[in-house]
């Protein structure tokens, strides 16, 4: 049971709990250091660290994250897929903050293998119903004017094994098909409007087909409605190039949409009367039904949340007392406006703190500071956009789209934390 409920105030519980262990010399300690009954000697020895010197300037040209945290990293499921050159890993959500993803932990999808291809060596075609046929150089886009944008990327499949289901034990594997990155580049429109659209006519029923250069040639069609709206080419994320697997030099930037239509090493755009039907657009990526019918077109990632820790991967260690419930919450149709949390299964829900006001189609994170009192928790979050949509559980996704899909599933997420802190994926029924 939350402080809410013993009619308490989390705030001032919580500062009563550190006044008190300030009393004793505790503090936020672990256990075993709550038990010592003398002096603790990393206050009152010195220390290796403090006598002698560190590495130098030098020591990582490119810095590396320290080797105690090495255990921050992509990670695989290889019975998900017959192959790693084309298959996923999944970014460790559980173990970062904030919003924005370092690019060394976001995750890959492949097609066909992440590609070398040099900026000198790189070239974007853009053809079909336009003006005039154009080809860019890397350089020829770094002249046109930049734009700074924010947004997550999710793949269509994340969360996709929970469908029958509790599956996969971790927030990295159930939600890690994402990430969320400052994307440096210029807008789609730029470059179409520097071809000219006046030979496609009337651009209300006309599409963009999008190919990369990889062995897989993967290729979407994307309406130009969205083409000319946000969509973006970027060479930048976080600041610095694009990694090799992140589609380096060019990739495609499609906000709120499903990832596998952010064709990395963009090679070609070519405006068209008609989606072109590619194997990525009708035998995949497409959410089959219950009656064996398949819906298209399920472009957008509609609202979504997970509570990133307490988790199966990052259990509760510190004991009863104050605690921290955080995660993340994403719309593909707008900005996130409220996330409540549930700590008995969704019996009763709790509004958590936003740490900053949502942006539109990118991650924000949320927080509930709370309580525990080593009872055991059915622990959820339920996120709500600026559209007015409320997450729903997964039985009433179930109710639409019955239990043969595999993309889109945006359900709420229940993890069962036990006495001892430590977190399992479970299912409740609703």
């Amino acid at each position: 049971m939350s402080d809410t409920q013993n009619g308490q105030n989390p705030g001032t519980s919580r500062r009563a709990f550190l006044r008190g262990a300030a009393a004793t010399g505790v503090g936020l300690a672990a256990s075993k250091a709550a038990a010592q009954d003398g002096p603790d000697p990393l206050i009152t020895e010195k220390q290796d660290w403090a006598m002698s010197t560190g590495a130098g300037v030098d020591e990582t040209p490119y810095g590396l994250p320290i080797k105690y945290e090495g255990d921050v990293i992509r990670r695989n499921v290889p019975w998900l897929t017959a192959d790693p050159i084309s298959s996923i890993n999944f970014t460790p959500i559980h173990a970062l903050d904030g919003t924005i993803t370092p690019q060394g932990c976001a995750f890959e999808r492949h097609h066909s293998g992440a590609i070398e291809l040099k900026k000198e060596d790189y070239r974007l075609m853009i053809n079909g119903l336009v003006d005039t046929p154009l080809v860019f150089s890397y350089e020829d886009l770094e002249r046109f004017p930049r734009v700074n944008k924010t947004f997550f990327l999710e793949c269509a499949a994340n969360t996709g094994m929970e469908w029958a289901g509790a599956q996969l034990n971790g927030a990295q594997f159930t939600h890690g098909m994402i990430h969320n990155m400052e994307y440096t580049g210029v807008t789609l429109r730029t470059l179409l409007e520097e071809a000219g659209l006046g030979a496609a006519g009337d651009l209300s029923d006309k599409w963009v087909y999008v190919e990369g250069a990889d062995a897989s040639s993967n290729g979407r069609s994307i309406p130009m409605e969205k083409a000319l709206d946000d969509c973006m080419i970027a060479f930048k994320a976080n600041g610095e190039a694009l990694r090799m697997e992140h589609g380096y030099p060019v990739r495609l930037v499609v906000p709120g949409w499903e990832g596998n239509m952010w064709v990395k090493w963009l090679r070609r755009i070519e405006v068209t009367a008609q989606a072109i039907q590619s194997r990525e657009e009708t035998s995949k990526y497409t959410d089959t039904l219950a009656d064996g019918t398949s819906r298209k077109w399920t472009w957008v990632m509609d609202a979504k949340s997970v509570v990133t820790s307490p988790s199966p991967q990052s259990p509760i260690k510190h004991g009863k007392g104050p605690l921290v419930i955080t995660g993340l919450a994403w719309s593909g149709r707008g900005a996130i406006t409220g996330v409540d949390v549930s700590m008995d299964g969704g019996k009763t829900w709790q509004k958590a703190r936003l740490a900053n006001e949502g942006q539109s189609m990118a991650l924000t994170r949320f927080y509930l500071d709370t309580t525990w009192d080593g009872e055991e928790m059915l622990l959820q979050s339920r996120a709500h956009d600026d559209t007015g949509y409320v997450q729903p559980t997964k039985a009433q996704l179930r109710d639409v789209r019955g239990e043969n899909s595999v993309y889109h599933n945006n359900c709420i997420q229940t993890w069962h934390v036990k006495t001892n802190g430590e977190a399992e994926n479970v299912e409740v029924s609703s």
